[in-house]
Order: C-alpha cells, then structure tokens, then sequence
C-alpha cells in the first residue's frame, strides 16, 4: 500500500523538486551581496547573447564565487526597443508623479516635459513643466530594467539626454581605461562613450556592402557592388534585400551615411543631401525583399534570396565565415567597405535610470570593458579568452587589442576599424540632429508608397532610364524639402507645446500623399516617353 502511495505522488515530487534542480549552482559561501540577475533590454542576437552568458557566468563563478543569471529581453529592433523604453518609463513616471497628491494633477504637458530635456532652458516652459522635469531628474524611477545593449550612440545619447539613462561609474572605477591610446572618446566625428558616463562604446561597427556572387552573375553587366551608388543602378531592379529604417537603428545609421557620403562627394550639403535622399529612394525601388532587422540582410542573401543589400561589418563577416564553411571555402557570399570610406560607430551599453540590480550591472559593463570582456568580441571560438562556440567578430573599442601580438588570436587580424574607418570623417553636424527625421523620411516617401515608387522606376526604366525620360525622372526625385529647410521639417515632427501627435501624423501622411501623387505622375510621364 505504501508502495502504491509513494509511485502515485513521485509525478508530484518530481515537480516540485524541478526549481530546485535547475537553480544556478553557486561555488562556496555568497557574501557579494550580489543580486542573481541582471535585466537587459537588447536588440542582439542569439549568439552574441549566448557568448555574454557563458563568459560572464565564468567571471562571476572565478570573482564571486556564484552566478548572476543575464536575463534578457527583446521585443524588437533598436527603434522598438527606444519607444518600449519611452512608453515604460511615462507609465512609471505617472504612478510615481500621482502617488503624491501634492504634485497635482497628471496632464498633456507633464508627459510632454519630464523627459524634454529642453525645459530647462525653454524660458516659455510654466512652472509646472521645470518642476515635473526636476523631480524626475531627481528620482529613481525605473522600469524594471538594468541596461540597454547595442543599438548606436544617437539613441542611447537621446536616451541620456531625457534621463532615462544615468552614469554607470565605469570611469570612477577605471580612469586607467580612458585614455586616447586605449578607448577614445571622439573617433571618426562619433562620440565612442559619453563624459558623464551615460552610454559606452563596447565594439566599433562599420557599414558596407554584402552581395551573392551566383545572383550577381544573373546581371547585365555581371559585376559586383562596391559603391553605395551602385545599390541605385537599374541592374539592381528588384533584387535587393533592404533593412526597414524605422524599425532598425543600425540601418537607419547606414542609410544616414549614404547622405554624408553624397555630402561629401559634392563637397556641398544641399546637392548632397539631395543626391543622398535620391540615392536612398531608388534602392528602396530596386528592393525584393525589407526586413525589420538589419542582422537578417545577410542572411536572406546568403540563402539567394536577394542579390545584394547593406549590412553591418559583423554581421557580413559572420555570414561570410559560416558560408564559407558550408561551401568548403569556396564561398558565394562575400561582405565588402564601399570604395570611398565608410564612417565608424560605436555599439554601446547604458545603465537605465533606477535599475534594480545597479550593483551587478555595474560589474557586466566593466566586464564587458575589460579586456576580457574585449577579447570575447574579437578572438577566435575555441582560444584561450575567446567565445565558447560562436565566433562574434565585432571590433572592440580597446585600441590595445590591434596591436599584432594578437593577431593569432584575433578572427580577423588583417581589419583594424580604427585605421579603415580614418578614410571618412563622420560629421555630425550634418545630419546627426536630423537621425530621426531621416527614418520618418524614408518611411513617409519610400516605404509607405513602395508600391508607387517601384511601378515609376520600372516604367522609367522600361522607357529607356532616367535620361530618355527627364520630365518623368525630375518627378520621381521630388522631395518634400529640400537642405535649407530641415531645420524646420525636424520641427514639424516634434511634439511641443504647440504640436500634438495629431500634428506630426498629418505631417508624414503629407509626405507619402505627396510622393505618392509624384511616383504616379512620373509613371505616366515616363509611359508617354517624356
């Protein structure tokens, strides 16, 4: 009868026991203090997030003598991430402001002021406006989130700007780190981590050209890209693989370097910006397929899916490895820097405000600093100091680490960012203040009227291209606005006191009516060969 018992609660046993059996084993007596996880909000991918676990599991076992779990999570692009970031912390910043009856009433213009780091200074701000802003400087508020990983410097010093991040101390704790011979602040016109500790640069990207030399041969002449201009050629007609701007912040990045690229060439802002824009727009008519995430381009041309696209330094030389492998070194899928120069970035990593694990996240950022951090992004799979099983191949920011004693060990000793990236100076001024205005850009005139925009390039094409048809090829490059008036189309597409989202929405929706309407004209001009 016992024995009948015990076999009918074991299932029961079993259950219960399962937390247990799958809780981190921790090595010795605890006395770190430390929490047992860390949230991360991340836009990487499932390798990279693999490699951090397994070598910061191991530096936390060897330091502490336990596991601090990385919990991350991921529900989306850079561009989801920035407004899930957004939107979570007005909800928190709510429940806090409304918790005391003293702050007053929640309204439109405190939603719209404790994040505008603009209020400050607006001398036309009320005083309800600097108060809420104030007290949410001066609190710790937060999200249930730790850190924010990847995703470009612009969105994190946005980010920084608002309040939603904070100081991560890395510099207090390590000045030794922050020399010019060893992480740069400023390289190539980018900021590589901020002064006031807001966001630091952990690897260096780079943006170039990735294509497949089978499909390429399908084309007339049968030559691969090697400038950005080339993604603009009709050859290219629907066969390109394009990563959505709006929900990508590296793609946003390149597509931004397409504009100075151009600004550059001309050696004038105006003609640039113009010529850049265009640029833009005619890869987007000769794109098969878009995708919300830039690290998926190389991947769906490596698979033959399309011929050709933009992608970041990692991921094309991920691509390019594993391809390589699969075709026994005979590879068909190739990632190449656009002749001309491409800019260098920097992917960082944030502290946000009110963190709930801040002492452990505090140790992840120095650890992926340190240079065993650095070397886990460079080093080959398998040495001593390298990732576990996935070769990441992204540049680290440690200067130190190109010099040739580690060649051997570096799974790309020939590429050095610091020396590829000095061929084009970034300038921000440009185009850095209009970051976000570039990716409304794009979605209001190449995205949402993709359709429109694809049918005049064909028929601008089928009638002979741009020069047989000029009437139809000057309506087809119509923008919106031109150079000299972006300061105040940015305007127009942010909130204020006076501009409600409403106003921004009829905005864009101007944008793609009227592109729309001149993608129509240039088909019809471009049938009747004018």
């Amino acid at each position: 009868m016992r024995g009948k018992i015990f076999f009918a609660i074991l299932p029961l046993l079993v259950l219960l026991a399962i937390p247990f059996l799958l809780r981190p084993r921790q090595i010795g007596k605890d006395n770190s203090g430390l929490p047992e996880r860390i949230v991360i909000i991340t836009a990487h991918n499932e390798s990279i997030r693999y490699e951090y676990e397994q070598a910061f599991a191991e530096y936390c076992r060897e330091k502490f003598g336990k596991e601090i779990a990385l919990d991350f999570r991921s529900p989306g692009g850079t561009s989801d991430i920035v407004r899930y970031i957004a939107d979570r912390f007005e909800a928190e910043f709510r429940r806090y402001f409304e918790s005391d009856p003293a702050n007053g009433e929640w309204t439109a213009e405190i939603a719209e002021a404790f994040a505008n780091p603009n209020v400050d200074k607006d001398p036309k701000a009320s005083a309800a406006a600097k108060r809420a802003r104030k007290l949410f400087l001066n609190s710790n508020v937060g999200i249930g989130i730790d850190l924010m990983a990847g995703g470009g410097t612009f969105d994190m010093a946005r980010h920084a700007a608002r309040g939603f991040a904070v100081d991560g101390k890395v510099q207090e704790r390590h000045p030794e780190w922050f020399r010019e011979d060893v992480i740069p602040q400023h390289f190539g016109g980018d900021n590589l981590y901020d002064k006031q500790g807001r966001y630091y640069g952990v690897v260096l990207s780079t943006f170039g050209i990735c294509y497949n030399s089978d499909r390429i041969r399908e084309l007339d002449p049968p030559e691969p890209p090697k400038r950005w201009s080339d993604l603009g050629e009709p050859r290219f007609f629907n066969t390109l693989t394009l990563a959505d701007p709006s929900k990508s912040g590296s793609a946003n990045k390149c597509f931004e370097i397409v504009i100075q690229q151009c600004m550059s060439d001309c050696n004038d802002p105006v003609k640039g910006w113009r010529n850049g824009m265009n640029l833009i727009k005619r890869m987007f008519a000769n794109a098969r397929n878009l995708t919300d995430a830039a690290g998926k381009v190389p991947r769906d041309i490596s698979g033959g899916n399309a011929v050709a696209g933009m992608a970041i330094d990692t991921y094309g030389f991920i691509e390019q490895e594993w391809n390589e492998k699969q075709f026994d070194g005979k590879p068909h899928f190739f990632y190449v820097p656009p002749i001309g120069g491409t800019a260098v970035s920097a992917d960082p990593i944030q502290m946000l405000r009110g963190a709930p694990n801040r002492k452990a996240a505090e140790i992840f950022i120095d650890f992926l600093l340190s240079p065993a951090g650095q070397k886990l992004h460079c080093y080959k799979a398998g040495v001593p100091g390298g990732p576990k099983k996935y070769t990441l191949r992204r540049p680290p920011v440690l200067k130190t680490l190109y010099d040739k004693k580690y060649d051997q060990f570096r799974t790309d000793p020939d590429y050095d960012p610091y020396v590829s990236g000095a061929s084009f100076s970034y300038r921000p001024k440009l185009t850095g203040p209009y970051f976000g205005l570039i990716r409304v850009l794009i979605r209001s005139i190449a995205l949402e009227p993709q359709s429109e925009l694809q049918a005049a390039w064909k028929a601008i094409l089928e009638a002979g291209g741009p020069q047989k048809v000029p009437q139809a090829y000057a309506a087809f490059e119509r923008l919106p606005f031109e150079y000299t008036d972006i300061k105040s189309a940015n305007q127009s597409i942010r909130k204020s006191a006076t501009r409600t989202a409403i106003d921004i929405a009829a905005v864009c929706r101007s944008w793609s009516e009227n592109a729309r309407k001149n993608y129509l004209e240039a088909a019809e001009l471009a049938k009747k060969g004018l």
